[in-house]
């Protein structure tokens, strides 16, 4: 396993990025390109561990793969073996979506269930639904699930109880192929929600109501080859922007959608930090030496971030601003709504000097601003990790981050990118 040494030099780190493209609309992507027998090509498709799993998945049902530069072409004439192996299915949570896509194109499929980051419970229930309406028939009492149809999809009204995003775009890329009319209610509709049914109209899918609750999907006969470039990553963006308000950096930031920041710009408001959105540009700037305070509500209250479905703050940024709390002044209540687990990793600030109280698996109180300890610490997944290694470039002292590679599946060339930020790292092997 490798891992970071960090030198918490307590200087402001700030700089320009350009951010890299959204891993979570490349990898249902990767796998709406088993829907077509003709050529996909994608731009801006960051390359880490994550895309490279799901391509190893996809070339073992016979896709074509070249991935050169941030440019990828996906060729699946047919499809050679619809089964997924247990090893990638239970590294990448997004295994799961090449279900449908194969049910399309084989008429049958078979996985285990599905990995990913350990944050909570993550229901499967509402891609089970949806499929079964649609006509599969999906045998998971054992392992491994097994997914068929005798005959074409057929279109019909689907309600979702939760506003899964997996749970969205996989009956999204379903239903494109189905017998008649698809109505997904309550769907997600984060930006990467989004960019994936442009990928799929580009196809010639038939999709209206992208962006809001309700998506309606009117079946096709055949879809084709297209060529579409991935929007840039909103959250890995929210973690630099996270990182140099922290330490008091001036941050430049390319390559972004800045509607996708109108919440993110609300939140940061509440610590009293102001950024610049230039949307001709795709540009957010970050002035430096910003007073990170939190602001009270109304009547002296203390104030509370919580997350939710889209256009509320996304739960993949909760984690770095719990730590970019630290570093202000004043106290707030962290409510995290979606994942039961995500809040555990505050016990590891505590332990590096941070002011906090763990209320309950859901909610975290944090006050400041401290001056955080060197540690070593784990990373937990995706988010955490990113969290942590933040925590440790605001520390005092050399902090050891190991499991790095969790940190790296959703983040393209972390190391060079915080390096070019003003960073101390060091790999560790």
């Amino acid at each position: 396993m490798k891992s970071f040494l960090i030198e918490g030099t307590r200087v402001p780190l700030g700089g320009q990025v350009t951010v890299s493209g959204n891993k979570n609309a490349v990898l249902p992507m990767i796998a709406a390109s088993i829907l077509t027998d003709k050529t996909v090509i994608l731009h801006n498709v960051p390359n880490i561990v994550d895309v490279s799993i799901m391509l190893k998945i996809a070339q073992d049902l016979g896709t074509s793969v070249n991935f050169s530069g941030n440019t990828l072409t996906l060729s699946t004439p047919s499809v050679q073996n619809p089964v997924i192996s247990r090893e990638y299915c239970t590294k990448v949570r997004t295994s799961l979506l090449f279900a449908g896509p194969l049910i399309n194109r084989a008429g049958h499929a078979s996985l285990w269930p599905p990995g990913g980051d350990v944050i909570g419970r993550r229901r499967l229930d509402g891609h089970f639904y949806g499929l079964i309406s649609l006509g599969a028939q999906i045998e998971y009492e054992e392992k491994p699930y097994t997914f068929k149809a005798s005959a074409r999809l057929k279109g019909r009204d689907l309600f979702l109880d939760e506003a899964s995003v997996t749970a969205t775009e996989h009956l999204m890329m379903t239903a494109v192929l189905a017998e008649g009319q698809t109505t997904i209610r309550n769907a997600a509709c984060e930006p990467h929600v989004c960019d994936l049914g442009e990928l799929l109209i580009k196809m010639g899918a038939n999709i209206s109501g992208l962006g809001t609750n309700t998506i309606t999907i009117e079946g096709v006969d055949k879809l084709n080859g297209a060529e579409h470039t991935v929007q840039g990553d909103h959250i890995e963006a929210a973690s630099f922007l996270c990182l140099s308000a922290a330490t008091g950096g001036e941050l430049n930031l390319k390559g972004i959608t800045t509607r996708h920041f109108w919440m993110t710009r609300r939140v940061f408001e509440r610590f009293n930090v102001r950024m610049e959105l230039y949307p001709q540009e795709g540009r957010i700037f970050l002035p430096g030496n910003q007073e990170l305070e939190v602001q009270k509500d109304f009547g002296n209250a203390i104030p509370t971030i919580d997350d939710g479905p889209w256009p509320q703050f996304p739960t993949d940024m909760m984690s770095c601003m719990i730590v970019m709390a630290t570093q202000a002044k004043g106290t707030i209540m962290f409510f995290e709504k979606m994942f039961e687990s995500r809040i555990y990793f505050v016990d590891k600030l505590i332990a590096m000097g941070a002011t906090a109280i763990v209320c309950d698996p859901h909610r975290a109180v944090i006050s400041g601003p401290t001056l955080l300890r060197a540690s070593e610490l784990p990373s937990p997944d995706i988010r955490s990790g990113m969290a942590l290694l933040i925590a440790a470039m605001c520390a005092k002292g050399k902090s050891t981050i190991h499991n790095v590679e969790m940190i790296q599946r959703g983040y393209e060339n972390l190391e060079a990118k915080l390096t070019s930020l003003g960073s101390k790292i060091t790999p560790l092997n």
